[in-house]
């Protein structure tokens, strides 16, 4: 099998698969607008990867190549679409999408690294003429009940596979209602992953539309409290969600006690849309100071911003990782802390 992740969450999904009974990680890479993440999964494992909430996509894989064999689109189109992989790929789709009939619709995404041997139509050209030469019965539609995609991922390596998800799996079922700027439901849950095992009370003091407080109580943490100083973002995020705690609050000055959380997870305010009030680094010092406050010793702090230069982060702040990350084109930066003393 294989998935697809944001740009920049490989390495975190990598690790949470590889964690799982019965998946093993065996190749890594990134197409150009996704990382991929190669893995094998035992009888019985499906389930688990579909549960894991940081991918935005799975697939069944149907085969795989090099260009350095022969680079030329009518070549891995064959290499990649050979029939006893196909029907084997076949059956895990019936089994987690919907039983197969004879006549299906199709669609082929291409993406390639490099356009110099060849474009990318021509190899998605090339992949739907071998499909409808071992499946006549199938027709091209657009949207289509089975997608092929076909990768090639890292330099000169092709895989190619039937898509198991659907909008659902990235987008967490949705939310009840949407806010311009709103997180990435995979990215929120990376996030609350980085903040260690459930215990106790998570924080999200700039809390938008509460899509970390929801991960957090998806996750299992016992509770989930937010607060923004958005009037629209608080009422939005009591819709979204209502087991959470969730008020009109200032991040620099938080309605919580001395070091009686266990995990702050927050997306910071940045982009054209956001501003804070004075300077951003003075801004931020003061909530750093009051995520160190609130947060117990051995607890983290989880932070999305472009920037946290190490001058401006509390002593009682320790990172303890760091991923950059692509989000709609912007960079940003996943930072993780120990609560320290």
């Amino acid at each position: 099998m294989f998935a697809i992740a944001v740009p920049g969450l490989g390495p975190i999904v990598s690790r949470e698969l590889d964690r799982l009974p019965g998946i093993t990680v065996q190749d890594a890479g990134f197409d150009g607008r996704s990382d991929f993440i190669v893995f094998e999964v035992a009888r019985g494992g499906r389930g688990a990867v579909f549960d894991l909430g940081l991918t935005e996509d799975v697939f069944v894989e149907v085969g795989r190549t090099l260009r350095s064999e022969g680079d030329k689109p009518g070549w891995i189109a064959g290499r990649i679409w050979r029939p006893e992989r196909v029907q084997r790929a076949l059956s895990v789709w019936a089994e987690e999408v919907r039983p197969l009939s004879g006549a299906m619709t199709f669609r082929v995404i291409a993406r390639v690294l490099q356009e110099r041997s060849f474009m990318r139509t021509e190899l998605r050209r090339q992949l739907t003429d071998a499909i409808q030469r071992d499946r006549p019965k199938w027709r091209f539609g657009d949207p289509a009940q089975i997608e092929v995609w076909i990768s090639e991922y890292s330099a000169g390596r092709f895989v190619a596979g039937l898509r198991l998800s659907d909008a659902g799996m990235r987008q967490h079922e949705g939310r009840l209602v949407e806010r311009e700027g709103a997180l990435r439901p995979t990215v929120a849950g990376a996030m609350v992953r980085l903040a260690g095992d459930p215990d106790g009370l998570l924080i999200d003091p700039c809390c938008g539309s509460g899509t970390i407080l929801g991960e957090a109580l998806t996750a299992g943490w016992e509770a989930a409290k937010g607060s923004d100083i958005d009037p629209e973002a608080v009422e939005i995020a009591r819709r979204n969600v209502p087991d959470a705690d969730i008020h009109l609050g200032d991040a620099r000055k938080l309605d919580v006690a001395d070091a009686s959380v266990g995990g702050c997870v927050s997306n910071l305010p940045f982009g054209q849309q956001y501003s804070v009030e004075g300077d951003m680094n003075v801004w931020l010092q003061n909530v750093l100071r009051e995520m160190a406050r609130v947060t117990r010793s051995g607890g983290r702090v989880v932070l999305l911003a472009p920037d946290i230069p190490r001058s401006i982060v509390p002593a009682q702040l320790r990172m303890r990782d760091r991923f950059q990350i692509r989000l709609l084109g912007t960079r940003t930066t996943i930072w993780v802390y120990d609560r320290t003393g």
